[in-house]
């Protein structure tokens, strides 16, 4: 198995694992406390120290899920690093007066979500806290008050980001004293803008590692029925073959082959399948066999 060294994600840190284990359907794995314990142990062993959170995940009880779990063992988060996210507001039985979804990221909703993420989880600090989607209302000196507040009261160490353009990137570091450490974006072979958008251009600019959300497509890449998907799930496998590899693997290997260092998120409950996407670090696939994955879902020849 492919041997997992922390990386620095950005000039100013921290370090995370190369992937990360990300948490968003903890709700569905139906696993008990000591199970949800025993599969965190497990992928720590494994290398994989970094987990991904974000307040609404599970209706707003994954947070709560994970720690319960760690609760068992409050010594296993001295080796962990806790990322969560805020800033989206669910229509849930959680808020019955809300009545759409919709982005928040004003001083009092930001503070308030770390606060109830940080009780959710049991922790004292968020390692990386992330705005969670653009709003379209977002001051950027209210979010750089907000974190400010935050790190002095040594809730939140670092800030990134989530999904955001390079313009709204640059808003909001434009008016922070501490760089901004990541920006979560997804990249997979049926959707990946990010590359050609400017996003992971200015990543690669700025020597800031992107964590790659959806690196799978939800499942898409595996049983999506459209013309794309069918495509690139042929070539997949062509490729898989060639490598003695799996499909999942190769979508792995083709994410972390982009020059700006993505870290895969690992959604999976299943540590099997987290040991295939740690595997996947020994494939290194050539510069061809990655533009005929780039070629099978665009559906033409490059230009």
């Amino acid at each position: 198995m492919s041997e997992l060294t922390a990386t620095s994600i950005s000039p100013v840190g921290p370090y995370f694992s190369p992937l990360v284990q990300g948490y968003w359907r903890l709700d569905d794995w139906q696993m008990t406390p000591q199970q949800r314990l025993s599969f965190l142990k497990a992928h720590i062993d494994l290398g994989i120290t970094t987990v991904d959170h974000a307040d609404i995940y599970g209706d707003y009880r994954c947070e709560s899920l994970f720690g319960q779990a760690l609760k068992l063992d409050p010594s296993v988060r001295q080796k962990i690093q806790v990322v969560s996210k805020c800033d989206i507001k669910l229509v849930s039985e959680a808020a019955p007066t809300r009545k759409i979804n919709h982005y928040d990221t004003s001083y009092r909703h930001i503070i308030q979500s770390v606060d109830n993420s940080l009780s959710r989880l049991g922790v004292e600090r968020l390692d990386v806290l992330l705005l969670h989607r653009p709003d379209a209302l977002m001051d950027a000196d209210e979010v750089a008050e907000a974190f400010t507040t935050l790190r002095h009261h040594g809730k939140v160490k670092h800030l990134g980001v989530s999904n955001f353009s390079p313009s709204q990137f640059d808003l909001l570091q434009s008016r922070l004293d501490e760089s901004l450490v990541t920006n979560q974006v997804e990249i997979n072979p049926l959707r990946f803008d990010v590359i050609h958008d400017g996003t992971l251009d200015q990543l690669q600019r700025l020597r800031i590692k992107p964590m790659a959300w959806s690196c799978l497509a939800g499942g898409e890449l595996f049983n999506g029925d459209s013309a794309q998907a069918t495509r690139v799930r042929e070539t997949l496998q062509v490729i898989a073959d060639e490598l003695g590899a799996t499909i999942d693997q190769v979508i792995y290997a083709w994410v972390m082959r982009l020059p700006s260092a993505p870290l895969p998120i690992i959604g999976s409950g299943n540590i099997e399948r987290v040991k295939s996407a740690i595997n996947a670090r020994s494939l290194t696939l050539s510069r061809e066999q990655w533009y005929r994955i780039w070629v099978a879902s665009k559906g033409h020849n490059v230009p």
